[in-house]
């Protein structure tokens, strides 16, 4: 049979390249033979981390004989939901409706056309605890097909119908949630509008600041309810790092000093800072804890959440001094470099969760493998020190680390030596398997967190690879529309595009990573590249009303089209796509000073905030950006020359500053004058007595200009 797979830029479908399964990738060659042969399409989507994916795969996809029923009777599609993001959440939504669940792998039954008429997740080889096996549910559906199409199809139709009403989310589905990690649907299905202050509530009306801080107010009352004051984080088992939330709460103790916010955001980032999702010996994070007190990890490690976590952890650091915080930041960026970056020079997408098959084999320890590693000793202290028992606290006696206690001061040195003992020892185990398909959104966040920590911790090789990233996106994913527009691709992998076009999350991340970029290095064609993709979300992404459509208006698939009528404005890891256009849009309005960009930003805030004080993690990225609204942003305008080392400390202090959103331009006043592209917010503004000068500015009324980082400092707290 054809090898459809081999040459996929999605390491997660070239795995199945082999199965023998006859699998097709999504498009028209596979709709064109199931018209053909008159037979369902069976859609099988997950990534190349999943644990649960990679189970199913052998149980079932490797099978002979079940590859033989799925064959004979179906055309099998294999999606990467990390390339695919919106026929992904579009089935999810029919998943949900469904079944109340949602998870990876996700199995769809669908008419020739595309249209869901039986929806899952995981399946197993034999029926277990009332859950049909596999090889029974193709048995079923297939028959259905063949003796009852009328009724398949009126299902599908109504299913069809059902969701042309409801907002596609499926921020809640889980790898494995099939298998009994579940995840309620509805929650974060949020539409509405914000009273804005125009009489008429037309276009040109913005927010009214007033309503939204009070929203911020009770959406911070409803979250305290479900806040874990014993172990950190919001709810029970398991627990994902509320990344969007962290984020909203720092900036909101920063706007107003609500020391409860900052409790929360702190608890939170400690526990998982010291619980098995961080890894205490690499860096980085885990995707999220199996339990409630953060010690078991899922143990996959993805870009999407080590960004995220990057970056807020740098918030973390510049508003509590936490020495753990910069444990934190440093711990994460250095993994990123060391363990994501790709020979391009971008960021990888994850690793997996196993390692030959075994979860956790690369991580988990025990108190013989820790003697093995560091000596009788230092084993004996490192076992303490990082929970090691005997009985072990992950699988067959094996201990995830954790460190609940930091070490003494004078063992300092000690742990730093033992940490690195550790890595070189788990650094000759076998290792979990890399995606290394390059996705922009996340390589957006990337961009951001690096920049922007290696700005605040002087780590001029943050900012180098964030600045490699960045010119991975602007060349290999960015290419000219027939329209004179920018576009994205979604991937790449070894330097080739995919052909999965760029969702709006990718534009927002992308454009946020290059102004934040250039706002650290002075570098104004990356202001320009941001302001590009801006330009193509105003033409191509806009919907009706406030809002924005998640893909394209020329781009988007005819199913994703049938599936989903309104956009997605809830959170998932990382920014919903709305709330991060909005907030990239914001910041290009303090660069510019552009009153359309500020309008149609806070408008896309309405809807997702207008049910903030019900459900604000689900769009906590809206809330996060309406801090920065309440607070101007503060925009500030360095000028100096470039081996100023005032301006140097000017900039530094501005990037150390905790003011919500805010917005940094740099620049030499002479080439400012000499660029007619320089951003408004460094124009007119002249050194004072030849020496490098700060302006902070809340829509472009600027206070005086001071040299002094000190001064700078005050002026932003």
């Amino acid at each position: 049979m054809p090898n459809r797979l081999a040459r996929s830029t999605s390491p997660y479908l070239r795995q199945h390249a082999d199965n023998p399964v006859d699998w097709f990738e999504w498009g028209e060659e596979a709709f064109a033979e199931a018209r053909r042969r008159d037979v369902p399409l069976l859609v099988s989507v997950g990534y190349a981390a999943c644990h649960w994916c990679h189970v199913m795969a052998h149980e079932s996809f490797e099978d002979e004989g079940v590859a033989a029923v799925m064959n004979s009777r179906f055309v099998n599609v294999k999606v990467d939901r990390e390339e695919r993001p919106d026929l992904d959440a579009a089935y999810m939504a029919a998943t949900l409706a469904m079944t109340g669940q949602g998870g990876w792998p996700m199995t769809v039954f669908a008419t020739p056309e595309g249209d869901p008429f039986f929806c899952g997740t995981y399946f197993p080889p034999v029926p277990v605890a009332g859950r049909p096996s596999f090889g029974q549910v193709l048995d079923a559906l297939s028959r259905a097909w063949r003796e009852r199409r009328d009724e398949v199809r009126g299902g599908a139709a109504e299913l069809l119908a059902h969701l042309g009403g409801a907002p596609v989310d499926g921020a809640g589905a889980v790898d494995g949630a099939g298998a009994g990690e579940g995840a309620a649907a509805g929650d974060g299905a949020l539409a509405g509008d914000v009273p804005p202050a125009g009489a008429d509530g037309g276009p040109g009306a913005a927010l009214d600041l007033d309503a939204v801080a009070q929203v911020s107010d009770l959406a911070v009352e409803a979250l305290v309810a479900s806040y874990d004051a014993e172990h950190g984080g919001f709810g029970g088992a398991p627990k994902f790092p509320p990344s969007t939330a962290l984020e909203w709460l720092l900036r909101r103790h920063a706007r107003t000093g609500d020391e409860r916010a900052l409790a929360m955001a702190t608890g939170t980032l400690e526990a998982m800072a010291r619980g098995g999702m961080a890894d205490q010996v690499g860096g980085g994070f885990a995707r999220y804890a199996v339990d409630a007190t953060w010690t078991v990890p899922h143990f996959e490690k993805m870009l999407e959440d080590n960004a995220m976590l990057l970056r807020i952890a740098v918030h973390w650091w510049r508003s509590t001094g936490s020495d753990l915080a910069r444990h934190v930041v440093e711990g994460t960026a250095d993994w990123l470099l060391r363990d994501l970056r790709t020979r391009e020079g971008a960021f990888a997408s994850s690793l997996d969760a196993d390692t030959d098959g075994v979860e956790g084999a690369t991580y988990v320890w025990t108190r013989a493998t820790l003697d093995e590693a560091l000596g009788a000793e230092d084993g004996a202290w490192a076992a303490g020190l990082f929970g090691v028992t005997e009985a072990g606290t992950f699988e067959a006696g094996t201990s995830v680390l954790q460190l609940r206690a930091d070490p003494a001061p004078e063992d300092e040195v000690r742990f730093a030596r033992v940490r690195r003992a550790l890595l070189r020892a788990r650094s000759a185990r076998p290792q979990p398997a890399r995606d290394d398909k390059v996705v922009a959104a996340w390589n957006g966040l990337a961009v951001a967190a690096l920049a922007e920590a290696g700005a605040a911790l002087e780590r001029r090789e943050w900012v180098a690879a964030a600045a490699d990233a960045a010119r991975v996106l602007d060349t290999v994913h960015t290419l000219e529309g027939g329209d004179g527009l920018l576009r994205l691709a979604r991937t790449s992998r070894d330097g080739a595009v995919g052909t999965a076009p760029g969702v709006l999350a990718d534009y927002a991340a992308v454009a946020e990573g290059f102004l934040v970029l250039g706002g650290v290095t002075g570098e104004p064609r990356w202001a320009a590249r941001a302001s590009a993709l801006l330009d193509t979300v105003l033409a191509r992404f806009r919907a009706p009303g406030h809002g924005f459509r998640d893909t394209a208006d020329d781009q988007t698939d005819p199913v994703v089209a049938r599936l989903s009528t309104r956009p997605d404005v809830a959170d998932g890891p990382s920014a919903a796509g709305q709330s991060a256009a909005a907030g990239a849009l914001l910041a290009r309005a303090a660069l510019t000073g552009s009153a359309t960009d500020r309008q149609v930003a806070e408008l896309a805030l309405a809807g997702p905030l207008s049910t903030a004080h019900q459900h604000p993690r689900a769009v906590a990225w809206a809330l996060a950006t309406a801090e920065a609204v309440l607070d101007g942003p503060r925009e500030v305008a360095v000028l100096g020359r470039a081996d100023d080392p005032g301006r140097v400390a000017l900039v530094r202090a501005a990037v150390r500053s905790p003011a919500p959103g805010l917005v940094l331009a740099q620049g030499d006043p002479d080439e400012v004058a000499a660029d007619p592209a320089a951003v408004g917010l460094l124009r007119d503004r002249p050194l004072v007595g030849d020496r490098a000068a700060a302006y902070v500015c809340r829509g472009f009324v600027c206070d005086r200009p001071t040299t002094d980082p000190g001064a700078l400092r005050a002026s932003l707290a």
